[in-house]
């Protein structure tokens, strides 16, 4: 059965047509991924910003530290044993324990 040449030109605009539709589906769908992705590293960013902050406020002599030097600084104060218990308890009242 041989179709006519408006037939097949018929066919041929519905599938540019739908090809088009499931592109724009497809990028829709790439930019949700995008969105949510970017959105947890913004999330992230904001919340070490902050804490990085509070520690400043609270400790303002960190303010001029290397970040190697901080780092050693934040490593030997979460080592404590007291720092230790006193985040666990923290996040244990947190938690509803």
């Amino acid at each position: 059965m041989k179709k006519s040449q408006k037939e097949l030109q018929k066919e041929h605009d519905e599938a540019v047509v739908k090809r088009e539709q499931y592109q724009h589906q497809c990028q829709r769908l790439e930019n949700r991924i995008r969105y949510y992705t970017e959105g947890e590293r913004k999330k992230r960013n904001h919340r070490l910003i902050t804490r990085g902050a509070d520690v400043e406020s609270v400790a303002p002599e960190v303010h001029g530290m290397s970040q190697a030097a901080f780092r050693i600084l934040v490593e030997q104060i979460f080592s404590l044993p007291e720092v230790s218990d006193l985040v666990r308890q923290v996040t244990d009242q947190q938690e509803g324990r």
